[in-house]
């Protein structure tokens, strides 16, 4: 039925590969490393996992979503709300998460809490959505933020050529992930220093901002909520926007089993960057409204940027490189935690066996790390951003919702499992509900392409069926999935 996961390892060139029967043991669980084995090492402290989830959650999201929320919601007193209660949202997903962090001490996040929950099939459901919709359209979001932010000062008196755009974002993309294919330590340093530039790149617009409205520039907060009225079929759109520039709250889970001490970093590490991001979120948007009209915000195609240009001058043209940076810090910090999913799911049979080998030298997921290249780059060249943001979104917290609802499950399913950090009940339960309705909404919101999203997605069942409950499969099929 299912390729068993690897627990011996056979050297093959460069890498190493697993062939014997069972499950392969969790990094903690304290069955000994058998002779020549290679595995990911914890090299996650709490200040590299704050650096991975802040790094991963300031990118492209504080700077594009300002749009979609205004939009959706109509004025901004409302774009204020949102953007308050998809913090705290975000803040009950993240307990959650820490919860399941804390008692299933492996790697992969959603795909191992849905396997551990729900079973094979979901499980294999997700990771299949993950490598065709969600990463490679997340990524390719992102990096289109990179590529105009980059581009800025160099155009700054015409419009950037979308071209152009699209060529130094596949450079950024690349060169992502040739760093995570090198080095881990590499790519953690990196996302310290990354993440330390996004801070920055916060401060500098917050700072003025506040300087703002002691001089009593409030005008736009006038009748906050006066404007078009936010509908039923917005409010959904307007969250997945916010929630997206929340997203990355998740990725120290997909490297559970890299981080040191994990019962106490885990919580430790999301309790404080979903603070400081929270804070740093409202009070940019605040800032924002201090010298940018609704209409005018709608209008700017780089809000930073126009943000910038109005109260800065010539030190306007140093936004738009912190930006590019904090999309940067975001494209690294997603491609190390997701190519751990993939790892991960490989070693449990559901993606070819080539994805769970390991870089005996480097020590990095290199094989799970470059599948994401290709579909990244057909993403880039063939998508819009925002048709992208909702693509993705759909698929994206259907699954979230899933796993959260399932931490509920485990709690009657496995009642004694040690639980070091445990939240209050109500918490999953709103978190899951909410995750779920605008999911329900979203498709009547945006059909088409929550629509697509939802084909895809069921697309994962035969797929299971075909490539792992078949076991008549003729060699060269077997051969070609590297069994």
């Amino acid at each position: 039925m299912f390729r068993k996961a690897a627990v011996t390892t056979v050297s093959n060139g460069n890498y190493l590969q697993g062939q014997t029967n069972g499950r392969l043991p969790s990094m903690d669980s304290g069955q000994p490393a058998q002779e020549g084995k290679v595995v990911l090492k914890k090299k996650v402290t709490l200040l590299r996992g704050i650096s991975i989830i802040i790094g991963t959650i300031i990118g492209a999201g504080i700077f594009i979503s300002p749009k979609g929320i205004l939009k959706n919601t109509g004025s901004v007193g409302m774009s204020l709300t949102v953007w308050t209660v998809c913090g705290i949202l975000s803040l009950f997903g993240a307990l959650c998460y820490a919860e399941l962090g804390t008692c299933i001490k492996k790697s992969g996040g959603h795909y191992t809490y849905i396997l551990e929950a729900f079973g094979p099939l979901p499980a294999f459901v997700r990771v299949w959505v993950e490598l065709l919709i969600i990463r490679p359209a997340a990524t390719a979001v992102i990096s289109l933020a990179f590529g105009r932010y980059i581009l800025e000062p160099f155009f700054m008196q015409c419009e950037i050529p979308e071209l152009a755009i699209k060529l130094i974002t596949a450079v950024g993309i690349t060169l992502v992930m040739v760093l995570n294919s090198t080095s881990v330590s590499w790519s953690a340093r990196i996302q310290i220093f990354l993440t330390f530039c996004k801070l920055v790149a916060i401060l500098i617009i917050i700072v003025p901002g506040v300087i703002q409205l002691i001089k009593g520039e409030t005008q736009h907060f006038k009748n906050a909520f006066a404007g078009n009225d936010a509908s039923v079929m917005g409010l959904p759109l307007a969250f997945y926007s916010g929630m997206y520039a929340y997203s990355g709250w998740f990725y120290l889970n997909f490297v559970t089993e890299e981080v040191e001490n994990p019962e106490k970093n885990i919580p430790l590490a999301i309790c404080i960057s979903m603070i400081i991001v929270t804070v740093g979120y409202v009070l940019t948007n605040v800032a924002y409204f201090t010298t940018i009209s609704a209409g005018e915000l709608l209008l700017s195609k780089a809000v930073a940027v126009t943000f910038a240009e109005r109260l800065m001058g010539s030190f306007s043209l140093a936004v738009p490189v912190f930006v590019a940076l904090s999309c940067f810090g975001s494209m690294n910090g997603g491609i190390f935690a997701v190519s751990r999913m993939f790892f991960v799911a490989s070693r449990e049979g559901h993606l070819p066996e080539i994805l769970s080998m390991i870089h005996v030298r480097k020590h990095t997921p290199l094989p799970a790390v470059i599948v994401l290249h290709p579909l990244t780059m057909i993403m880039l060249f063939n998508g819009d951003l925002y048709s992208l943001l909702n693509f993705l979104s759909f698929a994206r917290w259907l699954f979230i919702g899933l796993v959260v609802a399932g931490l509920i499950y485990l709690r009657y399913k496995r009642p004694d499992m040690p639980r070091p950090f445990k939240v209050p009940l109500f918490i999953p339960a709103l978190f899951s509900f909410t995750c779920l309705f605008m999911v329900a909404l979203s498709l009547y919101s945006d059909p088409v392409n929550t629509g697509i999203g939802f084909a895809i997605t069921l697309t994962g069942v035969p797929a299971y069926y075909l490539f792992i409950v078949w076991d008549k499969k003729p060699k060269w099929f077997r051969k070609l999935l590297g069994k």
